[in-house]
């Protein structure tokens, strides 16, 4: 578990570009064993190909990965281009095993340690919320990461073969050390409310007031004479009860009844739960991504080998302002480690599905 090595290339011929990794990785150790590779969507008509490619030509014995309407590495984003970018690491084959769906999982994991799995996701399965919540405990002391596939072509996920339609990645057992943190990509407005009054995703009351009332008070006088301006910029947040990090589940506001004073929200609500508004804030989210990575390094200490981040399609050049800017905020604390990952349809940390937010995994 000593080395992790990266390549990455935006040629736009797949067979090009699959030569530029190999270039860039040199002589692979024979003891590498397991491969992360992400791709973007202007490839996943390719990925068959590019897999099997680089299934022939390097040692490695397993492969894991997604597609990505955007895909990173280390200070750099590929967005809305042709782009490959692969980590390979020698973790030892006795210490992780590869699951193709959620069918796989019974039996492929012992009752000792924790168990630390990173899974890729179809966005099409509704059932995934509930998959997530549910797959710590089936592989035993669990936690997740990773993210769900963002293509406008084909959703493929990578398990040694192609796959979709459910949930699929690798788990590691106690003796691979990892660290991981979340930040979010939103800041809350004004205080936590309690959801009084709701019916499917329409918020009827907060704090037994009409929703609208609510949000127009924290969202301020400006916002509140035109609500038109609140569309990709205010959310609803919902604080996650067991988290003791102050995380929220963000989603979207769908749309606003000014007669009734409902609000619809992109999730199906429960009374008597927290809800809060939030904001998107560009200097908001580089601070708290700027603190995260530092709780994490901290952890991690001198010892970061390699490392996977996921983040929202929301997020990148959209929130940052700047192409690479939220990968080099990455590496400005952590150092050029080898790192890849893909802008996500949904962020899986834990046991659930988060959106806007980024979550940073680090192998030591």
């Amino acid at each position: 578990m000593d080395r992790f090595l990266l390549a990455h290339s935006s040629h736009t011929n797949a067979s090009i570009a699959v030569e530029e990794c190999l270039t860039q990785l040199g002589n692979i150790p024979v003891d590498a064993t397991l491969g992360f590779l992400y791709v973007s969507d202007a490839y996943a008509d390719q990925l068959n190909f590019i897999l099997h490619n680089l299934q022939q030509r390097t040692p490695l014995a397993h492969w894991v990965g997604s597609v990505g309407m955007g895909i990173c590495c280390t200070r750099t984003e590929y967005l809305q281009q042709p782009a490959i970018a692969l980590l390979l690491t020698d973790i030892p084959a006795a210490h992780y095993r590869l699951f193709h769906s959620i069918d796989d999982i019974p039996g492929i994991v012992n009752d000792a340690g924790v168990h630390v799995a990173v899974v890729h996701g179809d966005p099409r399965n509704g059932q995934l919320p509930t998959l997530i919540a549910e797959l710590p405990d089936r592989i035993g002391n669990g936690y997740l990461v990773g993210g769900l596939t963002s293509s406008n072509t084909y959703q493929y996920q990578i398990a040694d073969t192609i796959t979709e339609g459910s949930l699929s990645g690798v788990i590691f057992d106690d003796q691979v050390h990892l660290v991981t943190g979340l930040t979010q990509g939103v800041s809350p407005l004004g205080k936590v409310h309690q959801l009084t009054e709701c019916d499917g995703n329409i918020a009827i009351s907060i704090d037994h007031r009409p929703a609208l009332d609510v949000l127009k008070e924290d969202v301020g006088e400006v916002l509140a004479r035109d609500l038109s301006r609140i569309g990709g910029y205010i959310f609803a947040g919902f604080p996650v009860k067991e988290a003791d990090t102050g995380d929220y589940l963000v989603r979207n506001l769908i749309g606003v009844d000014p007669n009734s004073g409902a609000i619809a929200i992109g999730e199906y609500l429960q009374a008597d739960t927290a809800i809060m508004f939030c904001k998107r804030d560009r200097n908001s989210a580089e601070e708290d991504l700027r603190r995260m990575v530092d709780r994490v390094h901290a952890r991690a200490g001198l010892k970061i080998k390699g490392g996977l981040y996921f983040s929202c399609l929301g997020r990148g050049e959209h929130m940052f302002g700047k192409r690479s800017r939220e990968l080099e905020l990455i590496a400005d604390r952590i150092g050029d480690i080898p790192l890849i990952g893909f802008y996500a349809n949904g962020e899986i940390s834990g046991n659930r599905l988060y959106g806007y937010t980024g979550v940073l995994t680090l192998f030591m």
